[in-house]
């Protein structure tokens, strides 16, 4: 039996991929160790991608050839305009993370990057172009989610970011993903591997990046959580 497309793409993800399901911020995530100050940065950063990722989806729903995956497509994007966005709301509250200083923050450099990367998906109008950004964002938040060990943590914050990525609802999501992708992907092979190759510069471009810390974020292991977990 050949090989799936879409296992195909998850390798042209690499190091990344694995280096960002066994990242030190993940197993501290599990145990409930993420200190605040972490959390409510990555966070922020996080929501910062909602708005690019709903037009992304908009567009995936548009360019979808099935009225099927239409519907399917209508249906996610409701829950993260609705479940996702007020668990943000809910931990920035818990955090002590105001308004003001989610519009004050910066975009860091990944945050900024990932949004393109997702507009330009989107701006194509290609079917092919738009599942190959999401299988692989998706995807790899359901495979570092689903290495949680139980029981999760008590705090709330942590606890329900890995259950929004590990859940029979999402899992089905990134079924049908990949199922689509392999279904269409291999008829536009330069093209998808062309979005996984945007994804990977963008994270290349890190490395200097990182070794000087920029934006005050912290260490060079906080730093770094923006390029592995928000988005390889």
């Amino acid at each position: 039996m050949s090989e799936r497309f879409t296992e195909i793409l998850r390798a042209a993800s690499e190091p990344a991929w694995s280096d960002a399901v066994r990242h030190r911020f993940v197993n501290e995530l599990f145990a409930g160790a993420v200190p605040d100050a972490v959390m409510a940065r990555y966070l922020i950063q996080d929501h910062r991608f909602l708005d690019s990722f709903l037009t992304l989806l908009g567009a995936t729903l548009a360019s979808a050839d099935t009225f099927e995956a239409r519907v399917r497509f209508g249906r996610f994007i409701g829950m993260v305009s609705g479940e996702e966005n007020t668990f943000f709301l809910r931990a920035f509250e818990a955090l002590g993370v105001t308004e003001d200083r989610r519009t004050a923050d910066p975009d860091t450099q990944p945050t900024a990057g990932f949004k393109a990367i997702m507009r330009e998906a989107a701006e194509t109008r290609s079917y092919a172009a738009a599942l190959s950004v999401l299988v692989v964002a998706e995807w790899l938040y359901l495979d570092w989610a689903s290495r949680a060990p139980q029981p999760l943590p008590v705090n709330f914050v942590h606890a329900e970011w890995i259950t929004l990525h590990d859940n029979p609802g999402f899992r089905g999501f990134v079924d049908f993903l990949r199922a689509e992708l392999d279904r269409i992907g291999p008829a536009q092979e330069d093209l998808c591997h062309e979005s996984i190759s945007l994804q990977q510069r963008v994270g290349c471009e890190l490395d200097s990046w990182i070794m000087v810390g920029a934006d005050g974020l912290g260490s060079k292991e906080d730093v770094r959580v923006f390029s592995l977990i928000v988005l390889a």
